[in-house]
């Protein structure tokens, strides 16, 4: 006797279809709570081994699928974009209830396979990548509201530095937002107070090098405010928000690292040359176990890599990446490339010189373009090292270049 559940979860709720066989025997509705659950439960166990459908429905879904883990029942969670092209020709309208009968019979119909149930340490790494790009779109606002707010007070202090970035230049703009905040000072006082600014160890030297720059711009400066004038106040407002915001990361990356100790993969991911331990905790983050595709392909579908092409009489559109997968992942492998190619100076590998090599095969090409084909080639290595349990060889990567 063939038993099968199919489960639509929307926000509060959860519409529930019971198949047998050919009919369907109750259909019911819970909340998604536990004496919902508990009601699920009790119909579960008058079956024996019921297959359970239900569609990713991202944070909805989310419940239903941990109260499954902890009772170790069996589940397919399929991607609402498939469930809607397998419940195409039977469904007609739209309800929760048809839903949850549509899944029912796609299940019955498409046979699938009880989705992989990966280690927990996966969705608490999810949970903290997704909050470390939150904290990301932070400080990018903060450093654009910093850098607005600098070119009513002091816009010559971006250039006291390389960058403009990092705690030393905070620390600069929070006492300095305002050139009279700077002429104050000698060149010795000022050296000073950068050695203060710090959090690292600093040569007299460097420090009088730095002070006597501030010097030179604030005296070239001509402030569009006075230093009583409430943008000063704004300014060191924005670069203390930014050096906060920036230290959240920072300890979100230290957090996924703690909670990650248990995952093998993770030393043979970062035994690629270009691969640090911030791009393999993202990685890891929004893409999970590695062990739960079926090939690289797969992957590559996942994050939106995959090509399509449309052909329509005499019309062929060029082909490109289908898009459809998980963003922030190929935002992730696009700067991890850019790592691997600057890397490859002192540690080339099989994707630095792919990437190298189109680049000077085909100068006129699109740079995206070519990254987009290395991010391919990447993930078909790291899936490689993942399967295999094995560290990145440079000698055997490099044979076949």
């Amino acid at each position: 006797m063939e038993c099968i559940f199919g489960i639509d979860v929307s926000k509060a709720t959860a519409n529930v279809s019971i198949l047998v066989n050919e009919t369907f025997i109750k259909e019911f509705k819970i909340e998604n709570n536990n004496p919902g659950y508990q009601t699920l439960e009790n119909e579960l166990n008058g079956f024996t081994e019921p297959q359970i459908i239900f569609e990713s429905t991202g944070v909805y879904s989310r419940s239903l699928r941990a109260y499954l883990q902890r009772n170790n029942w069996q589940y397919t969670e399929i991607n609402p974009l498939k469930s809607k092209i397998d419940m195409a020709s039977f469904r007609h309208d739209k309800t929760d209830a048809l839903d949850a009968r549509g899944l029912a019979l796609a299940m019955k119909k498409q046979h699938y396979k009880p989705t992989y149930q990966q280690d927990p340490a996966y969705s608490e790494l999810h949970d903290l990548e997704r909050t470390y790009q939150d904290y990301n779109e932070d400080v990018v606002r903060a450093k654009n509201r910093l850098h607005k707010a600098l070119q009513l007070t002091f816009p010559e202090l971006e250039h006291v530095l390389s960058k403009t970035d990092g705690v030393l230049y905070w620390h600069l703009v929070e006492r300095f937002a305002h050139p009279a905040l700077v002429l104050k000072y000698d060149a010795t006082e000022l050296a000073n107070q950068v050695l203060d600014a710090t959090p690292k160890n600093m040569g007299i030297k460097r420090a009088l090098k730095i002070a006597n720059r501030l010097l030179e711009l604030a005296e070239r400066c001509a402030s569009s405010v006075p230093v009583n004038a409430h943008a000063v106040r704004a300014t060191m407002y924005f670069a203390t928000e930014v050096e906060r915001l920036d230290g959240l990361k920072n300890a979100i990356i230290t957090e996924m690292e703690e909670t990650a100790k248990g995952l093998e993969e993770v030393k043979y991911i970062l035994s690629f040359p270009g691969i640090g331990i911030k791009t393999t905790m993202c990685l890891l983050g929004e893409v999970g176990d590695l062990r739960r595709f079926h090939s690289a392909n797969a992957v590559n579908r996942y994050i939106g890599i995959d090509l399509v092409r449309y052909e329509s009489g005499d019309h062929k559109m060029k082909r490109g990446i289908s898009k459809r997968g998980n963003a922030y992942a190929r935002k992730i492998l696009y700067r991890a490339i850019m790592n691997i190619v600057s890397a490859a100076r002192y540690q080339p590998s099989n994707v630095s010189v792919y990437y190298q090599n189109k680049k000077q095969s085909a100068p006129t090409k699109r740079t995206k373009l070519i990254t987009i084909a290395a991010i391919g080639r990447l993930i078909r290595t790291l899936y490689h090292l993942v399967i295999n349990n094995d560290y990145f060889d440079p000698k055997t990567s490099l044979a076949g270049q």
